[in-house]
C-alpha cells in the first residue's frame, strides 16, 4: 500500500548529500522547489517536503549509507517510547521520521527561551528507557534535544549502538543545576556558545577540570549573568 511519505521520493532523488572523511558537515547539492533543509550533520542532512507534510527525511551521504540500516534498527527497538521521533520507513538513502516541532535547547539559549526542569527530567527518563532496551544513550547535546510544549524530546539516536559514555549529557545536567538560573531568560550570543563548546571539547588537552572551566566561563561572560 502506498504511504503518504512516498510522494516525496521523486524530489529526494534529486538531492545529493556528500560526506567527508574528516568528519566535517555534509555538503548538499540539487535542492529543488518544495524541499527545505532543516538540519545538517556529519553523516546526513534532514529535509522536509511540501509534497509530504508532517514527515522529516534524513538523507545519508554515500560514505555513511551503512548507518541508515543501523539507525533504523535503533528506532525499531525504541518503538513506543514517547521521547523520540517515530520512524515510518525508509527509502534508498533516507529514513522517514515524524516531523517534530519545537526549539532546540541550543536555540533556547540563543533566543532567551527558558528551559524548564521538566525538559531535563524528560531526557533523563528517556535515557533510562533507552538502557532498558539494551542500547546506549550517548551523543545527547544542546542541538539534538528540543523543547516541545514544555517537555524534552531527543532527536538523534545514531550513536546508541556504540559503547562508552561521552558524558555530554551528564555535564549539561551538572551545568544546568549549578549555573543555569544565572542566565535563564537571557539571550546568549552564538559566538559565546561556540566559544564554550570549543573550550569544552579541548578540556582533556588543557588538563583543566570541568568545575574550574565553568568558573572561568562565568568570569568571561559576566554581562550574561543576573
Amino acid at each position: 500500500m502506498r504511504t503518504e511519505w512516498t510522494k516525496a521520493d521523486k524530489e529526494l532523488r534529486l538531492i545529493t548529500v556528500t560526506g567527508s572523511e574528516q568528519n566535517e558537515p555534509v555538503v548538499i547539492a540539487g535542492m529543488t522547489e518544495g524541499v527545505q533543509c532543516i538540519g545538517i550533520g556529519t553523516d546526513a542532512a534532514v529535509f522536509t517536503c511540501d509534497s509530504a507534510p508532517g514527515y522529516a527525511f534524513k538523507l545519508y551521504s554515500d560514505i555513511a549509507l551503512n548507518k541508515k540500516e543501523i539507525e533504523a534498527g535503533v528506532y525499531e527497538r525504541l518503538a513506543g517510547i514517547p521521547y523520540f521521533p517515530h520512524c515510518f520507513g525508509d527509502g534508498r538513502n533516507y529514513l522517514v521520521l515524524s516531523l517534530e516541532s519545537g526549539t532546540t535547547l541550543y536555540d533556547c539559549l540563543v533566543q532567551g527561551v527558558p528551559i524548564p526542569e521538566q525538559a531535563i527530567l524528560d531526557v533523563e527518563e528517556a535515557r533510562a528507557l533507552v538502557r532498558s532496551r539494551s542500547l546506549n544513550p550517548r551523543d545527547i547535546h544542546l542541538k539534538n534535544v528540543i523543547l516541545q510544549n514544555g517537555r524534552g524530546k531527543v532527536l538523534d539516536v545514531s550513536e546508541y549502538v556504540l559503547e562508552g559514555n561521552d558524558n555530554r549529557w551528564e555535564h549539561l545536567v551538572w551545568a544546568y543545576r549549578l549555573f543555569y538560573k544565572m542566565i535563564e531568560g537571557r539571550k546568549i550570543p552564538v559566538w559565546a556558545l561556540e566559544a564554550v563548546k570549543n573550550g569544552y571539547v579541548k578540556l582533556d588537552e588543557a588538563d583543566v577540570n570541568l568545575e574550574a572551566y565553568a568558573q572561568r566561563i562565568i568570569r568571561l561572560f559576566p554581562r550574561f549573568m543576573k
